[in-house]
């Protein structure tokens, strides 16, 4: 192809994405209130009753390292689902004091740190251009006129106008994401401003969308696996971005969402990376708008401790989650924790407790199960990994590891009768 044409055909494309958050939609007002629990006000008009709001991202919020004030992140992320009325969620919960940001956008990204011209879109919360997010709060912004399509590549840009202490995000992002270091660089679409790169995904932790009436969304719950640790960065290659594309691609399901709850080094009893899963589930879980199906894969933390806790122990918590996740109406799938000798905390000991544990998921408990065991193992040692499917420290997956376990999710089996 010659010079010409590609520059043409780039324009095209480019004007062809800023149609896509340009269309203005009619959306009801919303008021702070509302924006506070990113709730609607149900308009008499059929159009409400159309849609339903579904996570179409998300990423767990930690702690971090200290906050900056007076900066700009540009967060890079993928949908899942697509849909109209877009609005972000940004999270202190890990905040000891309040952070106020002055200024956030959205719009599609061209690449790098560049927003593609005319797409990115200015956000509001109740109405106004800044919001302060109290220490342990989060906030929705109001819904954005216009739509965005499913598997879109958007830049989130937040600017902090002043925040001290903890800074709340995501630390494992597995995605380039940049900060301009000095001023409101909010709504360039140009990269310029943007000088510096993190791994670190600061304070956005969910989109919501607008989806047609029905959509449902799949939230995986896990560790430094579901976290895409090892998985080839830039790329979308976690196990749930995976399952995400097959999920938009089939046309038999209205599973369109996906959020990926995963923390690397997270545990299901005990705080460290990130607090326990059994803590975190209300906050990361439960609160997705949409939620329909719960993927739960975690235990390998727990069982490779010293001291490890007992089957028994680590079932209970299990069945807990269970439990609180059908008292919110949603299935629970239970994935099987994946054999891990090899990695220098693997000792007999917890390989018998891997083995119980493994017991208990496969014994009906669960809604559904996705036996990653029986899949990622070697026949010939199944203590271990298959050599091709292991990303070297005999623990987390590689790439075609992590395509492995998005194809063995039976898709029928994420609905159930609840």
């Amino acid at each position: 192809m010659n010079r010409p044409q590609s520059l043409r055909r780039a324009r095209r494309a480019s004007t062809l994405l800023a149609l896509t958050l340009t269309t203005a939609l009619v959306t009801p007002a919303v008021s702070q209130a509302e924006s506070q629990t990113g709730s609607r006000t149900v308009s008499r008009a059929t159009s409400a009753a159309a849609t339903t709001q579904v996570v179409t991202w998300g990423a767990s919020a930690d702690r971090l390292d200290a906050a900056v004030a007076g900066r700009t992140h540009r967060l890079i992320i993928r949908t899942s689902a697509g849909g109209s009325a877009l609005r972000i969620r940004l999270s202190n919960a890990f905040g000891e004091q309040p952070v106020t940001f002055g200024r956030a956008y959205v719009g599609v990204r061209a690449s790098g740190a560049a927003v593609a011209a005319g797409t990115n879109r200015a956000l509001t919360f109740g109405g106004a251009a800044a919001v302060t997010v109290p220490a342990g709060g989060s906030v929705y912004s109001d819904p954005l006129p216009g739509t965005v399509r499913a598997q879109a590549d958007l830049a989130v840009s937040i600017y902090v106008q002043s925040a001290a202490g903890t800074a709340t995000g995501h630390q494992m992002g597995r995605q380039t994401s940049y900060i301009a270091p000095a001023g409101n660089h909010a709504a360039a679409e140009a990269a310029t401003a943007y000088t510096q790169t993190t791994g670190f995904r600061y304070y956005l932790d969910a989109v919501v969308a607008d989806a047609p009436a029905g959509t449902g969304a799949v939230v995986a719950l896990g560790d430094s696996i579901t976290d895409g640790s090892n998985s080839t960065p830039d790329t979308n290659r976690r196990w749930p971005d995976l399952l995400s594309a097959r999920l938009q691609a089939t046309t038999g399901t209205t599973l369109k969402g996906v959020a990926n709850e995963g923390i690397s080094g997270n545990k299901v009893l005990t705080d460290g990376a990130g607090v326990s899963a059994l803590k975190r589930l209300d906050r990361d879980v439960l609160s997705q708008r949409g939620l329909r199906t719960v993927i739960l894969l975690e235990g390998v933390n727990d069982i490779k401790a010293n001291p490890a806790p007992t089957a028994a122990q680590l079932i209970t918590a299990y069945r807990q989650i269970i439990d609180r996740t059908r008292a919110r109406g949603a299935c629970v799938v239970g994935a099987t924790v994946m054999p891990y000798e090899g990695w220098p905390e693997w000792n007999a000991n917890g390989e018998a407790i891997r083995q119980e544990v493994n017991r208990f998921i496969r014994s009906g408990a669960f809604d559904a199960v996705v036996d990653f065991d029986a899949v990622i193992r070697n026949p010939a040692a199944p203590t271990k990994m298959l050599p091709a499917y292991d990303a070297g420290d005999h623990l987390h997956p590689n790439d075609a590891g992590m395509k492995l376990m998005a194809d063995t999710v039976n898709l029928n089996s994420l609905r159930c009768s609840r």
